[in-house]
């Protein structure tokens, strides 16, 4: 990795060539706001992109005299960058693509959370009062197009996998390309690259010179996975709860390659939020596919599914191993009821108003030791409340494994303890002790030290 830093004036790209002088003022004065720190280090993930990392902490500290501010202009603003990474540059002018994830970085982080924050309209309190923060974060990046047909396939996996499953990621989104299907990810490396790769081979083998690349993240994993260069629509939402909500709001369609902790937690809170009763009619294909060698991977997610949330959960996907064309051709025909079944009800295509999304899988979950130990890890609730419960549990590891605050929080007060029904502990255990042994929990050839430690009570 190059450590050579450049100081750059970048301007506009897209929506931001013209803005008024009131969000020209406001964007200055928010610039060096309570967000700024938040702002800095988004915008400092995004410049380093290509250098692969999944340590928060290390890309903070490797360029700790990086820094970032809002210039105004007289039609709109500039970015001034010092010490950034010098690989977002070619021949001293910042690579346009990076530039593009540069400003919708500001457009998210500065100005749509100054705006949702502190405005009444938005009560973030309320399952629905969060909904329409997701919606409007959403349109005011433009995601939506009213005229597009359902054809949004959320791609989920793991940043750390093997370059047999990064290649079938890529076969797999040529076939979705193939047949008019859209890409959204989690923007980063891995298996959120690969089937962003290979639909931009089917999109031009079809002349289809509309494909979406859409990438949502958010301010504390962006570090570990920042936007790869084919994305051309970048989200961040403010926390990781809003972001798996913005994929299912927009999504018609899941896919899930390989990963590790974030893509158990990422198949837990679906799955929660289609054991709810009030989804139980709502179409939505799910399919769990990899090569041959993925298949031991997925036999333990469907284990510890099986044991944990029981066979309802488990009728609400399909594994299909080593055939790409075959998950195309499902995930084609699985989107086509959605399609039915959203002119049916009247719901719009381009975001899913009906999906039931209770407060349970909306309130932002902070990883500390007491919360950790004090998640409510039994059955003896209804079984989409477990699933929210295990999906906090994963959504802490996988702080611990990548994000900075999580990786310090560690550090000083040791792993986080998770404790519930033996049985259940016993699941979650040997599921992820097969996450290290497959390398899943950090980059291939990164010693792995754990963030958490299982006991049973």
């Amino acid at each position: 990795m190059s450590n050579e830093v450049v100081d750059a004036q970048v301007s506009p790209t897209g929506q931001f060539d013209i803005l008024t002088k009131y969000e020209i003022h406001k964007l200055t004065d928010e610039s060096r706001g309570p967000l700024y720190q938040v702002f800095r280090n988004c915008a400092l993930a995004v410049l380093n992109c290509g250098n692969y990392m999944d340590d928060g902490k290390e890309l903070l500290e490797r360029y700790a005299d990086f820094d970032i501010s809002v210039m105004p202009t007289e039609r709109s603003v500039k970015l001034k960058v010092s010490n950034a990474p010098e690989t977002a540059f070619v021949d001293g002018k910042m690579i346009r693509g990076i530039a593009e994830h540069l400003f919708a970085v500001l457009r998210d982080i500065i100005y749509v959370n100054s705006e949702i924050t502190g405005d009444p309209r938005y009560d973030l309190v309320s399952a629905q009062g969060v909904t329409d923060a997701v919606f409007h974060i959403l349109r005011n990046a433009g995601t939506f197009d009213r005229d597009r047909t359902p054809r949004l396939v959320v791609c989920w996996g793991g940043h750390s996998i093997s370059r047999e499953e990064y290649d079938y990621t890529k076969q797999v989104g040529y076939e979705l390309a193939l047949r008019h299907l859209d890409i959204c990810t989690g923007c980063g490396p891995g298996a959120m690259k690969g089937p962003m790769k290979g639909a931009t081979i089917g999109h031009a083998k079809q002349r289809d010179r509309h494909g979406q690349y859409l990438g949502i993240s958010e301010p504390g994993i962006i570090a570990a996975e920042a936007p790869n260069p084919i994305v051309n629509q970048l989200v961040i939402m403010p926390d990781i709860e809003k972001r798996l909500e913005a994929f299912v709001r927009t999504g018609h369609g899941i896919i899930v390659f390989p990963g590790g902790a974030g893509t158990a937690e990422e198949i837990l809170y679906l799955l929660g939020i289609l054991l709810h009763e009030d989804n139980r009619q709502q179409p939505f294909p799910l399919i769990f596919t990899g090569p041959a060698s993925a298949a031991e991977y997925f036999i333990r997610i469907d284990q510890f599914i099986a044991s944990t949330l029981g066979e309802t959960a488990r009728s609400r996907y399909q594994i299909i191993i080593d055939d790409p064309k075959e998950v195309a051709r499902q995930m084609a025909a699985g989107i086509q009821k959605v399609r039915e079944h959203r002119k049916e009800t009247g719901d719009a295509y381009y975001f899913n108003w009906q999906l039931k999304v209770s407060t349970e899988f909306q309130r932002p979950f902070a990883p500390t030791h007491k919360n950790m130990r004090d998640l409510a890890l039994h059955k003896n609730q209804a079984p989409y409340l477990l699933a929210a419960n295990l999906r906090r549990a994963f959504s802490g590891i996988v702080s611990g494994n990548v994000k900075d605050e999580g990786i310090r929080n560690v550090e000083k007060n040791g792993p986080y303890e998770l404790c519930g029904d033996p049985a259940l502990m016993h699941s979650m255990d040997t599921l992820l002790d097969s996450f290290v042994k497959q390398q899943r929990m950090k980059l291939p050839g990164t010693e792995y030290k754990p963030c958490y430690q299982i006991c049973r009570d």
